[in-house]
């Protein structure tokens, strides 16, 4: 099942608003990807093997701090703007 949803990722002038999607990621049970509106930013994360969020790919510069944002809004999909669910059958 794809999970599509809203973001906000705060950037060091403005927030950046984009799209969440849950992607597979070979050697990662979970996986998200950030692509922001403009298309300026890319941001792609997962979850190791000892359960720690980790930045996997993605534009540059980034601030490390937006995988911990990211993660927050994974794990609280109430401060989502639009949650949108897909099944792949």
């Amino acid at each position: 099942m794809e999970q599509q949803f809203d973001a906000i990722l705060t950037g060091s002038d403005s927030q950046i608003e984009g799209v969440v999607n849950t992607i597979s990621q070979s050697g990662y049970s979970e996986a998200y990807e950030f692509n922001s509106i403009d298309g300026t930013l890319n941001l792609v994360i997962a979850r190791d093997t000892d359960g720690n969020w980790i930045r996997i790919a993605g534009s540059e510069p980034y601030f490390a701090g937006w995988v911990d944002e990211l993660v927050e809004q994974i794990n609280n999909p109430e401060t989502n703007n639009t949650a949108i669910t897909f099944d792949n059958e």
